[in-house]
């Protein structure tokens, strides 16, 4: 039961929708209906700017680690159920039951919950997500290979806890799927770029 509780806590953590509420909160209304559809900080960017959108990541990274030290607190610091947690942190971010299970892409929240979980492996990640994103201006692409890199530096970094880089490799997954669309768009020349702003 211990293990379930903070399983539910750590979802109902990742699942507050911050993009969301800082569009209401701005008098924007629903963010699903601007830009790309989506509640992540990408799509605030373009709709509202970067204030928001810094709002909007900061609060998406701080919640996916708060999911994820909550849980280990529950749990009495168990690994697998901490680990577990990281990833379905990540769920609730992209499959949001405020939403009615429609959310966001799970980037900056698994980039929060991977900080709390497996902090050394994403350096490296972070570093790629600057790279690309400051080289080609894609958000996307960026994230897509920064979530690639961190279950690679967990398997070095911590083979040694086998529910950590397993967890890592669970939210990456689920980060390129969610990304299918705009993997689609890329390889088709039509992705937009960041910066590129939307008409609210």
């Amino acid at each position: 039961m211990t293990a379930l509780a903070a399983l539910v806590a750590a979802y109902l953590v990742g699942a507050i929708p911050m993009g969301f509420v800082v569009a209401r909160v701005l008098g924007l209304g629903d963010i699903r209906r601007h830009g790309s559809g989506n509640i992540g900080a990408a799509n605030v960017l373009r709709t509202l700017g970067k204030g928001p959108a810094a709002v909007t990541l900061l609060g998406d990274i701080v919640k996916g680690a708060a999911a994820v030290a909550l849980a280990r607190g529950i749990a009495a610091g168990d690994e697998p159920t901490t680990a577990a947690a990281a990833a379905i942190a990540v769920a609730g971010n992209c499959w949001p039951v405020f939403l009615r299970f429609r959310g966001g892409k799970g980037v900056a929240t698994g980039f929060g919950a991977m900080l709390s979980l497996v902090p050394w492996a994403t350096l490296p990640a972070a570093v790629a997500w600057l790279v690309i994103a400051l080289t080609f201006r894609y958000a996307s692409l960026a994230s897509v290979i920064a979530a690639a890199t961190v279950p690679l530096g967990a398997l070095v970094l911590y083979s040694h806890v086998p529910a950590r880089w397993v967890a890592a490799l669970a939210v990456a997954v689920v980060i390129v799927w969610r990304h299918r669309e705009n993997i689609a768009r890329l390889l088709a020349g039509t992705e937009r770029r960041i910066g590129d702003r939307t008409a609210a």
